[in-house]
């Protein structure tokens, strides 16, 4: 997993819980790379896994909610790291229908080695989208997060309603629709 996401995770941690929260959780781990992070870092997946389930448990917090809280404050990290992604588009569906053709090719070309999830798109209108999420580490609410910030960049708000297609979240439904 990318570093920027370690990153963006341990400043969001500060920002609503403290540093002491983050000493907490980073010593709490048992982190192969020892929790020091860099944004260009590449970095074992279950590290993530342990930083959120002990954050988790320290907090009293359900995985779901914290993906999803995360999802919310990644987007602002990532525009801020790379606004050249989301400036040439004018709404957020037209973004979130381009993750695949643009925005991961991007992607991949910053970070060649990136674990993306897919995403394949349903249908499309001006207002709405639906699309499957689909990853082998099941972080569709971190998604949900995402896609949610999304419409907010845009001054924007939408009704965004999910399906898991299987037990462990690898693959969702998403059925997004934009208000007014």
């Amino acid at each position: 997993m990318k570093g920027i996401v370690f990153t963006e995770f341990l400043e969001m941690v500060e920002s609503l819980y403290g540093l002491e929260t983050v000493d907490s959780i980073l010593e709490n781990c048992d982190l192969p790379s020892g929790g020091a992070y860099t944004s260009v870092g590449t970095y074992d997946f279950n590290e993530m896994v342990s930083l959120i389930g002990q954050l988790g448990k320290e907090k009293n917090i359900s995985q779901v909610d914290l993906l999803y809280s995360f999802g919310h404050h990644l987007f602002v990290g990532l525009v801020e790291a790379h606004p050249e992604v989301v400036s040439g588009y004018r709404t957020p569906i037209g973004l979130l229908n381009c993750i695949e053709d643009h925005i991961h090719v991007h992607v991949r070309k910053l970070y060649p080695d990136a674990e993306l999830p897919r995403f394949k798109i349903l249908s499309k209108t001006e207002n709405s989208l639906e699309l499957i999420y689909i990853s082998s580490r099941g972080l569709y609410a971190l998604a949900h997060g995402l896609i949610v910030k999304t419409f907010e960049h845009f001054g924007k708000l939408a009704k965004v309603d999910y399906k898991l297609l299987n037990e462990n979240g690898t693959e969702v439904k998403f059925a997004i629709v934009q208000n007014g």
